[in-house]
């Protein structure tokens, strides 16, 4: 034997006709999937879309849409010409190679979509979010709304894909945040801004009926935004749903005089960096009524004192406290705490962890399209949000102890879902073999379990 060559080497390559895969992790997904009964939910959305018996079935054209999603090993719709010679990934997702979808019925599935297909998806993507509440049974739903830019800068030519606040063009959804799940969206192009028309007002009025319809009437409602939805009219209409919104302010020059003038400053500190806040009401030259304007300034940064010229200034404007039915179904106890100062502070500064939802739908779908017309890039768009969804709940239901909630796709798919397996026919059952070291790591059998009985979305 040579010097640098293993005691075990490799003489040859051949085929085996052994059915294998390397996605192994993706039957435990599939099985949730039909656990929680997603599919039904489907059919019932979309199942008049075929036309014909020859075709595939509704439910199964989705189930393969997820499964691309939540793979992740391509964004191109092509790659549903690979998966469908593959005989490992249609055993493990339980099809059979008849069942599976080319890239061109993938691509009929999405085109038959029109302008309209984005209401049904947010119909199923509203239903999931009272799935999870009902499971949940939260007191205070507290939800971000913020927008969303997808550069589509490289694509030669997308309908709707327009220049956007971040220099580059592309798609700007809007999209309504709750626990790191995007529990409501408008597909938009670029230029569409923040506060686009009516779209914040109508969002969040259906939102919070929705919420006391389906879920609680008596539950506290909470909105954060930033400034982009600073507009007096967004805050009568949260006035007069009876719900809190805490919202970014802009740094008007009338705020900045108040502030000046302000005596009695308070002190927030979060361990890491110190800021001094000060209390007084605010309105707009053409607003009607006053709000609550929490001025913050930061005192610190690392072991440094700032300067005054060096200050990042803020102002957070809020109705809590001054409308007391957006609390009225609070404790006493944590009413008190709501419209302190301080939390209202802490509040905000972790508004920017509500975004975290953003990079995470980038890191497990893609911000780039693939069709040219809108219609099919909605479609496209919404299958991923749903499939976002899913992983999300999926984390949550099977994943749990095992890796962190936090954890984004890459490293979930890098660690749960890209094992070597064996299907195995025999004896009338299908058996998905893995290898002990993995079973071990990752408690393929525990897992396999939690699989079987998930929350379903119908109870």
């Amino acid at each position: 034997m040579r010097k640098h060559e293993g005691s075990a080497k490799i003489n040859q390559v051949e085929t085996t006709s052994d059915n294998l895969t390397g996605r192994g992790g993706l039957a435990l997904f599939v099985k949730y999937l039909t656990g929680i009964g997603i599919y039904a939910l489907m059919d019932e959305n979309f199942g008049k879309m075929r036309k014909s018996l020859k075709g595939q079935a509704i439910w199964n054209i989705f189930k393969q849409v997820f499964c691309f999603f939540f793979d992740g090993t391509s964004r191109h719709v092509s790659h549903f010409d690979h998966l469908q010679k593959d005989e490992g990934y249609s055993g493990v997702i339980e099809n059979n190679q008849r069942e599976m979808l080319s890239s061109h019925a993938a691509k009929r599935f999405f085109k038959g979509f029109n302008w309209l297909c984005g209401g049904v998806f947010r119909k199923i993507l509203k239903r999931l979010f009272i799935w999870r509440l009902n499971l949940e049974k939260p007191d205070e739903i507290v939800i971000t709304i913020d927008t969303m830019v997808m550069d589509n800068d490289e694509a030669l030519r997308r309908e709707g894909v327009q220049p956007t606040y971040k220099k580059v063009k592309g798609f700007q959804p809007l999209q309504l945040i709750w626990k790191g799940k995007i529990i409501d969206a408008i597909f938009r192009g670029g230029k569409k801004h923040s506060n686009y028309g009516n779209a914040v007002v109508n969002m969040i009025t259906d939102m919070v009926k929705l919420i006391r319809s389906e879920y609680r009437a008596d539950v506290t409602i909470i909105v954060q935004l930033d400034s982009g939805f600073f507009d007096e009219v967004n805050f009568k209409a949260f006035d007069a749903l009876n719900i809190g919104f805490i919202c970014t302010g802009k740094m008007y020059d009338g705020v900045k005089e108040q502030a000046r003038g302000h005596k009695d400053w308070g002190v927030y500190d979060n361990g890491r960096q110190v800021w001094e806040f000060a209390e007084f009401g605010f309105r707009c030259d053409s607003w009607d009524r006053f709000y609550r304007a929490i001025y913050t300034r930061p005192v610190y940064e690392g072991e440094q004192k700032l300067l005054d010229f060096a200050r990042q200034d803020n102002v957070i404007i809020t109705n809590l406290g001054i409308n007391p039915q957006a609390l009225a179904y609070t404790s006493a106890e944590r009413r008190q705490a709501w419209i302190q100062p301080k939390t209202l502070v802490q509040t905000h500064h972790l508004r920017g962890a509500d975004e975290l939802p953003h990079r995470g739908l980038k890191d497990f779908g893609d911000e780039e399209l693939p069709f040219k017309r809108f219609a099919p890039n909605s479609a496209f768009y919404y299958c991923m949000l749903i499939s976002f969804f899913l992983f999300e709940t999926y984390k949550e239901d099977v994943l749990r102890d095992i890796v962190p909630i936090t954890a984004y796709a890459t490293t979930i798919r890098r660690q749960l879902v890209d094992w070597a397996a064996k299907i195995v026919r025999g004896g009338g059952k299908i058996v998905l073999k893995v290898t002990q070291a993995v079973m071990a790591a990752w408690h393929v059998d525990e897992l396999w379990a939690r699989c079987q009985n998930p929350p379903p979305i119908v109870a």
